[in-house]
């Protein structure tokens, strides 16, 4: 059993940063992640990764799951048409994303909280971009628990 992740309440006067999970692949999205600290590129540190070795792996479940305990946003970092493991790989992310959003709608919880993209091993550029700016608009939603 997974225990709810808590998140300490801002200090006054301080702005709250969003909490954002990232389901990322061991073998393409990992590394670019890895590259944007090493490079020590910015980006939010309400960020928290779980690897998984490929992206079609990811249950709807799970992104549900988390936003319902704590996390305002999940952020899939794709493996897109570079899997080892699938040839459809990208298709099948796209469906589990969807299937996600509906369940998310059926528990009135804004679809606007999950993102998906394609992320590869150099692309530490675009992973930082794309993380600040996921992290601006949950800023504008909200805390996931305000809806």
């Amino acid at each position: 059993m997974t225990a709810p992740v808590v998140t300490e309440p801002p200090v006054q006067g301080e702005a709250r940063v969003p909490q954002i999970l990232v389901f990322s692949t061991n073998n393409i999205s990992d590394p670019g992640i890895d590259l944007a600290g090493s490079s020590h590129m910015h980006y939010s540190p309400g960020v928290k990764v779980i690897g998984l070795p490929c992206t079609s792996g990811i249950r709807p479940s799970w992104i549900v799951h988390a936003l319902e305990t704590g996390f305002d946003g999940v952020f899939v970092a794709s493996d897109g048409d570079e899997c080892a493991y699938l040839p459809d790989c990208g298709k099948r992310s796209s469906k589990i994303v969807a299937d996600a959003q509906a369940r998310m709608r059926e528990r009135a919880i804004d679809p606007q909280r999950l993102r998906l993209a394609a992320i590869c091993s150099v692309c530490s550029e675009p992973f930082t971009r794309h993380v600040q700016q996921f992290s601006s608009a949950l800023a504008e939603l909200g805390p996931a628990g305000a809806r």
